[in-house]
C-alpha cells in the first residue's frame, strides 16, 4: 500500500491486529509493513516511531470501554459496568498488560477512563481522596486478575517461536505443577476441580467475586462515613 493512500487510523487498527496475536515484542514496523502491504518507511512516516505507535494504539484501546451514566444506574451499578469493560478490554487485548510494565504512555483514553471512573466514586459520596483510592483499587484488581492470561499468551507464542511444540511443553508443565501441588492438602483437594486446571486462569468468578468484595467494602465505609456524620 503506498504511503499516500495509507492513514493512520489503518496503520494503527493494524498494529493493533498485530499486537493481539504477536505481543509486544512481535511488533516492529516491518512486520506491520507486511500487513499492511507497504514499505516500513511508509509506516514511520505517519507514525513516527514505534513507541509512538504503541501509544496510539494504547490510547486507541482504552476508547473500547464504554462511560456508564450515573443517573439512570447508580453508582454501584455504574462502577460495576466500568471495572467489567475494563477487565474485558485487558483480556481482549492481553499486550496491554506488557505495555504498562514496559512503556510510559497516558493519553487522551486513558484520561477519559480515568476521569469517569472519579465521577462515579465521589457520586457514591467518596471524599476527592478516597474517590481516587477507589479508582486506583478496582483498576489494579483489574489488572492483576488479566495478568494470568496475559502471561500464558506470552508463554506460548515464546514456546511456539523457540520452534517446539508449544501445547506439549504447557502439558509437560503442568504435569510437574500438579505433582508439586499434590504435596500439599488444599491444592491436592482441588486437583480435581476442573475449574482450577489451568494455572494461568483465576478460578471460575473470581473476577466478579473479588469485584463485589471490593464494592461492598466501599459501601461499608460510606455508611460508617454517614454514622460519624449523624
Amino acid at each position: 500500500m503506498p504511503r499516500d493512500t495509507l492513514t493512520r487510523e489503518q496503520i494503527v487498527k493494524t498494529a493493533i491486529g498485530l499486537l493481539d496475536t504477536e505481543g509486544l515484542e512481535g511488533l516492529s514496523m516491518r512486520a506491520l509493513g507486511q500487513r499492511l502491504g507497504s514499505a516500513a518507511t511508509a509506516v514511520y512516516w505517519h507514525v513516527g516511531s514505534k513507541d509512538n505507535l504503541i501509544a496510539l494504539a494504547v490510547d486507541q484501546v482504552w476508547h473500547e470501554i464504554e462511560l456508564p451514566g450515573l443517573a439512570a444506574s447508580g453508582w454501584r451499578a455504574a462502577a460495576t459496568a466500568m471495572a467489567t469493560g475494563l477487565h474485558m478490554m485487558l483480556t481482549r487485548h492481553p499486550w496491554m498488560v506488557q505495555a504498562f510494565g514496559s512503556q510510559v504512555v497516558y493519553g487522551p483514553g486513558k484520561a477519559r477512563q480515568d476521569d469517569h471512573s472519579l465521577a462515579i466514586y465521589e457520586a457514591a459520596g467518596l471524599t476527592s481522596a478516597q474517590a481516587s483510592q477507589a479508582a486506583a483499587t478496582v483498576f489494579t484488581f483489574a489488572l492483576g486478575n488479566a495478568l494470568g492470561l496475559a502471561a500464558e499468551a506470552s508463554l506460548i507464542r515464546k514456546l511456539s517461536h523457540d520452534g517446539g511444540d508449544a501445547e506439549e511443553l504447557i502439558r509437560e508443565h503442568m504435569a510437574k505443577a500438579t505433582e508439586i501441588a499434590a504435596q500439599f492438602p488444599r491444592l491436592r483437594a482441588r486437583l480435581g476441580d476442573a475449574s482450577a486446571a489451568d494455572s494461568a486462569a483465576a478460578p471460575e468468578g473470581s473476577f466478579e467475586f473479588g469485584l463485589r468484595a471490593i464494592l461492598d467494602g466501599l459501601e461499608a465505609q460510606l455508611a460508617a462515613q454517614g454514622r460519624r456524620d449523624q
